[in-house]
C-alpha cells in the first residue's frame, strides 16, 4: 500500500495555527502519511512584526519551517490548510497562497486533492466556521475531496464541536481556550484514511 503524501499548510501570526499544524503531523505520522509542514508567505512588514513581540518570536520560532510552493501541491495526495480568521474570511496570507495557484488549476492538477481545513480566531464566535466554509469554496472550484471531522469522533465534542474541521479561540494572553489536540490529531488521521482510499482503491 502506497503511502499518502500530506502537505500541512499554514499562516500563523502568533503561533496558534502553527501548533495545530505540528499536532496535525503527529495525527498524520500514526496513519503512516509521508508530511510536510509548510508556511505561506508573510505579507505583514518586517518592520512591523519588530515592533510586535508575540509575532516576531513566532517569526524566530518558524523561520526554518518551508514556504509552500506549487510544487508541495503536486506533490501532495492531501492537504490540510490551517488559517486564523480575518474578518470571518481567510487571512490574506492564505488566499494569497490559493489565489497564485491558478496555474495548476488551470492545468487539472487540484483535480481529487483530498483537502481538510482547520481555523481560530480570539473569540469562540469570532468567524471560524465562516474562515473553514470560505476556504472550502475555493476547494470546491479546484475540484478537490472535501473531508470535514463531521461528528464522528469523541474528541469533536471536546474541542466545541465543530464538523467543518477543528477550531479554536484564544485568549488575551494567547493561549488556546478549548482542549482540541485530540480533534486535531483525529481530522488528521481522518483525512489520510481517505486519501489513502483513493490512492491506494
Amino acid at each position: 500500500m502506497k503511502k499518502v503524501n500530506l502537505a500541512i499548510i499554514y499562516y500563523s501570526a502568533y503561533g496558534t495555527n502553527y501548533q495545530l499544524a505540528k499536532w496535525a503531523e503527529e495525527g498524520a505520522l500514526a496513519a503512516n502519511a509521508e508530511v510536510r509542514i509548510l508556511k505561506v508567505d508573510e505579507l505583514i512588514p518586517q518592520e512591523v512584526i519588530d515592533k510586535d513581540d508575540g509575532m516576531k518570536k513566532n517569526a524566530e520560532n518558524t523561520k526554518n519551517v518551508p514556504i509552500a510552493s506549487s510544487k508541495d501541491l503536486e506533490w501532495a495526495d492531501a492537504i490540510i490548510f490551517s488559517v486564523p480568521t480575518r474578518f470571518g474570511n481567510l487571512a490574506s496570507q492564505m488566499k494569497n497562497f490559493i489565489d497564485k495557484q491558478g496555474g495548476l488549476w488551470a492545468q487539472g492538477k487540484l483535480v481529487n486533492k483530498v483537502v481538510s481545513a482547520m481555523s481560530s480566531a480570539q473569540n469562540p464566535h469570532g468567524g471560524q466556521e465562516a474562515t473553514i466554509k470560505a476556504l472550502y469554496t475555493s476547494m470546491m472550484h479546484w475540484g478537490a475531496i472535501i473531508v470535514p471531522p463531521g461528528y464522528s469522533h469523541e474528541s469533536i465534542f471536546k474541542a466545541g464541536g465543530n464538523p467543518y474541521g477543528t477550531s479554536v479561540s484564544v485568549n488575551q494572553e494567547g493561549q488556546m481556550v478549548e482542549d482540541v489536540e485530540d480533534a486535531v490529531k483525529f481530522q488528521a488521521k481522518r483525512t489520510v484514511e481517505v486519501a489513502s482510499r483513493i490512492k491506494n482503491g
